[in-house]
């Protein structure tokens, strides 16, 4: 069969699935909430990893649990694989579509349900965006903790998919540590309820709750979350260190927790991601300093101003050359306002990043830091630096131009190194933006194929067709042969033929 034969097969394949899935949709949606002509399908090839895109059969954007559940039942009894997407701010393509499914989009699903101010919680649906539920609960002296910087657009189900965290996510935790219940669907449409919704802080059985955060859309569809909130602490003030090198600021970190100290927030910026950012923001950053420390202490005022001073002690013994403390609370989010525009200030430095997330001991972070910065010379790219430092999470972005394709392969060669360099340290792929396709290659590298067999088959007991996110962050078997690397040219990827997603 010629090529020509074989695209035109696969064309005709594609309408005849689509038009069978539309015919079962139509009758449960909204003309307005089921989308499919090739202009409206655009937007939804991706999230926030660009790297990889596909085009699905069609985008159901149910606006109750009744149109969810006539659309999960109808996508299932046609075989038809579904993927969840929130607002699309993902960084690890965990929310980019099936070449021949359905993305089901839950943007409408953005009401806060309750907020109980005596248990100190909130009922939200699963499109509620992360800074909302701070905004409806205020009122309340509360807040909820987890903070990621895309956290003025990105959903609540979107942070239990990757189980997000956030700058503050040193002393308050990630998602995992704020969810108390969780409500959903499976591929079938049959209801989930884990942890407990009505608040209690045990359930019987084994804890499923935390195998569903983070589980990046494999085992469910959520709808609903329980989450704990914070009383807003009485004050927070931010201290802003400089460093003349790299590994100073690094040892530093690691110095602040041996003390005893935990920071409400501890971030580390390089001198180029310092640059970007203070072009983009004007911060009044140190543009002189090799690295800038971020260090947040929250609480009763007399706490704060004796953590502080503690803080400060412990950074000029490590060779702090500049030491700034907010004022007041404009001067404290203009200090942070640097690091939370991290990313889209990097679209100065170059024509395309990579975002990497591995994890890391902090006692080796200086370490790292000086690999990943001999690792520029190995690739021939820049990296510019910038992380949740008090918990070992890098954000390495690796600068790079996608219309150069031997710049993507270097790109993605180095983004593999720096992952494996983090596993040979005893740390992990990913601390918070997921796996998704980014880092399937990387899974054969952190695990072995035992361990790979278990993951496919707790996937299988949730989802025993497998038609939920089908391929995501658990790579098939036979992908490990390939040396735990993915190369992707042009957004395409090679011998397309083989089954993958």
């Amino acid at each position: 069969m010629s090529l020509a034969a074989a695209i035109d097969g696969r064309s005709t394949e594609r309408a005849e699935r689509q038009r069978a899935l539309l015919a079962a949709l139509k009758p449960v949606l909204p003309a307005e909430s089921l989308l499919w002509r090739d202009a409206q399908l655009a937007p939804f090839e991706c999230d926030g990893f660009t790297a990889m895109r596909a085009r699905p059969l069609a985008v159901a954007l149910p606006a109750s649990e009744d149109e969810l559940v006539a659309v999960l039942k109808a996508a299932h009894a046609l075989g038809v694989p579904i993927v969840p997407r929130g607002a699309g701010t993902g960084l690890s393509g965990g929310a980019m579509p099936h070449a021949t499914g359905l993305s089901l989009g839950l943007s409408k699903f953005n009401r806060v349900l309750a907020i109980d101010p005596l248990a100190r919680t909130a009922r939200v649906q699963c499109g509620v965006r992360n800074l909302a539920i701070s905004e409806a609960a205020a009122v309340h002296g509360l807040y909820y903790a987890p903070d990621p910087s895309s956290q003025i657009a990105c959903t609540i189900g979107g942070n239990v998919s990757e189980n997000a965290g956030g700058v503050h996510c040193l002393k308050y935790g990630l998602t995992l540590h704020n969810v108390i219940g969780l409500k959903g669907y499976t591929a079938a449409g049959e209801p989930l309820e884990l942890g407990s919704m009505a608040g209690a802080i045990d359930t019987a059985g084994p804890d499923l709750l935390a195998l569903a955060i983070g589980s990046e859309g494999l085992l469910m569809v959520v709808t609903e979350v329980l989450v704990r909130l914070t009383p807003k602490p009485a004050l927070a003030r931010c201290l802003l260190a400089s460093f003349d090198e790299v590994t100073k600021a690094g040892e530093a970190v690691a110095a602040l927790i041996a003390a005893g100290l935990t920071p409400a927030g501890l971030e580390m910026m390089d001198k180029p991601m310092t640059a970007a950012v203070e072009a983009f923001v004007h911060a009044g950053y140190d543009l002189n300093a090799a690295a800038l420390l971020l260090c947040e202490s929250d609480g009763e005022p007399a706490s704060v101003e004796a953590e502080l001073a503690q803080m400060r002690a412990v950074l000029e013994r490590c060779g702090a050359t500049r030491i700034e403390v907010s004022r007041d609370e404009a001067e404290r989010l203009r200090f942070w306002s640097g690091r939370k525009n991290a990313f889209p200030a990097s679209g100065r430095l170059s024509p395309d990043y990579l975002c990497m997330d591995a994890s890391i001991p902090r006692r080796r972070l200086a370490e790292m830091l000086q690999r990943i910065e001999a690792m520029q010379g190995d690739w021939g790219l820049r990296c510019a630096n910038v992380f949740h430092a008090g918990d070992g999470n890098l954000h390495p972005l690796i600068l790079f131009d996608g219309h150069d394709p031997d710049q993507v392969r270097r790109a993605e060669g180095f983004g593999a190194a720096i992952l494996a360099t983090a596993v040979a340290m005893g740390g992990t792929i990913t601390g918070e933006h997921g796996v998704g396709v980014e880092k399937l290659g990387s899974m054969c590298v952190q695990f072995s194929a035992e361990e790979l067999k278990a993951f496919h088959g707790v996937k299988a007991a949730w989802d025993p067709s497998g038609h939920l996110n089908p391929g995501k962050a658990i790579p098939l078997l036979n992908r490990c042969a390939e040396g735990g690397q993915l190369w992707v040219r042009g957004g395409v990827l090679p011998h397309p033929e083989l089954e993958r997603f």
